[in-house]
């Protein structure tokens, strides 16, 4: 039967569909419901009982492919999947026969069993209602690759190839370390003492103890990074269970973090105007960058937009020839001529009106800065190692994101209107959105009262 036909496999009874099917010759030996599968879906709604269907067509084909599987780990995979789509085509979760008796109610194990009065004992029915089908043994790097290929590809889309490749990079720093610490098992025989093992290492690197001599050790590794790479195996573990159908399932990674009281007094910090206007905006300090790196830094001082943002603009989102010339930051979908490229978040889409040093940037350069499109670490080495040899940072702990930080403490102390600066920003407000934060004219005139004096030839 045509797998497009919509109602392959249903037929009624006294106005209840069924679910009616022949079993493959190459798999009558192997099953015990041949020649004709049977069963009732208890409805008289046509579009509920093609759903029905659907997954029981899916079941059974697990079920088949299990059966004829050579390879004992795939086979123990598809006879899962099965029993998981079997039952949810019932009206239950998959829930293992010791998950049952321990998480449901007398009334939810009672529905259970009535299900079973209409399948026979030891039919593929009954045995994923009663959970006796074993979980496979995935190991947590095939689990990953699952998540990864199946289950995380629809985010990835949005990705540029340097994105996809920073976040895999820290999924699978987070795999590495807890394989490193429980090896590679099975994901399913993960236990709250493995993540706690996971928690500890990072709390000797956030939080040290005292050494022989009870003296307090340097942390090496902030918060931060201990809580990215739990939630990261948080996330993989609730992710993959969720995919093969499982709910209400414990998370050994829950509730286990750090915080971080110190976090604001760790933020970077911007960079004082008066060096800015005075050892940056020199003909010397940043002549020997070039063009396009000093024009990413140059565009910062006057737009606050991330690195990133700026060097990954297309073409078509700058936009020079309107009255009030602006860039169009946002997420560049797959179709675009330069590929998808996602921006932080969608509150970081917006329009910033051009002024001062920004406007010369992009006159100069319409096109963008194509030499570091999606090249994100390059231009991150560059500006760095050329702030550094020039002294061009005010002390140790600016980096070129602090120019950003400038750019709202100029709002700031300019008396920008404080919506605009979170707009202007790309940064999410708590606040109900109205309108659309002003037209550009106005916008283009509460930066003009910022902007900063420079030679149009350091340009």
């Amino acid at each position: 039967m045509e797998r497009t036909e919509p109602d392959r496999y249903l037929t009624t009874r006294n106005g209840i569909y069924f679910y009616k099917r022949r079993v493959p010759t190459l798999v009558v030996a192997l099953d015990e419901r041949q020649p004709i599968i049977r069963a009732s879906l208890r409805t008289r709604d046509l579009a509920k009982a093609r759903a029905l269907r659907d997954g029981y067509e899916r079941a059974d084909d697990e079920l088949w492919g299990a059966l004829l599987c050579s390879d004992s780990a795939e086979a123990a995979k598809r006879r899962y999947e099965a029993a998981v789509r079997r039952v949810a085509a019932l009206g239950f979760t998959y829930r293992t026969t010791m998950e049952i008796m321990q998480g449901e109610t007398g009334a939810q194990i009672l529905d259970r069993l009535r299900v079973l009065l209409e399948h026979k004992p030891n039919s593929p029915e009954t045995n994923a209602v009663l959970g006796v089908v074993e979980r496979p043994g995935v190991r947590l790097s095939e689990a990953f690759t699952v998540y990864v290929d199946k289950i995380a590809a629809p985010e990835l889309t949005s990705k540029s190839d340097e994105q996809i490749r920073a976040w895999l990079k820290v999924k699978k720093r987070a795999l590495k370390n807890f394989i490193n610490l429980v090896g590679d098992k099975p994901i399913g025989e993960v236990t709250r003492e493995d993540a706690l093992r996971l928690y500890d290492l990072w709390s000797d690197r956030i939080a040290p103890p005292t050494d022989k001599e009870g003296k307090r050790r340097k942390p090496t590794h902030s918060a931060s990074s201990g809580n990215r790479d739990i939630g990261n195996m948080r996330v993989l573990y609730q992710s993959y269970h969720e995919h093969l159908g499982v709910k209400n399932i414990d998370n050994p990674f829950d509730r286990l973090g750090f915080s971080d009281k110190h976090k604001k007094a760790k933020k970077r910090p911007p960079f004082p105007t008066d060096w800015i206007t005075e050892r940056i905006l020199t003909a010397d300090a940043l002549g020997s960058l070039n063009d396009q790196a000093r024009g990413i830094v140059l565009a910062m001082i006057d737009t606050g937009a991330r690195p990133s943002e700026l060097a990954n603009l297309p073409p078509e989102k700058i936009v020079l020839n309107a009255p009030v010339p602006y860039i169009d930051i946002k997420t560049r979908l797959d179709e675009d001529e330069d590929g998808p490229r996602e921006v932080k978040t969608v509150s970081s889409y917006r329009q910033i009106p051009l002024v001062g040093l920004a406007l010369a940037v992009f006159r100069k350069h319409p096109n963008g800065f194509p030499r570091y499109r999606d090249h994100g670490s390059n231009l991150s080495a560059t500006l760095n190692k050329h702030f550094k040899v020039h002294d061009l940072f005010p002390t140790e702990r600016h980096k070129i994101y602090s120019l950003r930080h400038s750019f709202e403490d100029r709002m700031k102390v300019g008396g920008v209107d404080a919506e605009l600066r979170m707009i202007l920003m790309g940064h999410t407000s708590d606040r109900p959105e109205y309108g659309q934060g002003g037209s550009l004219e106005w916008q283009r005139d509460q930066l003009l009262r910022i902007a900063l004096p420079f030679d149009p030839g350091i340009v």
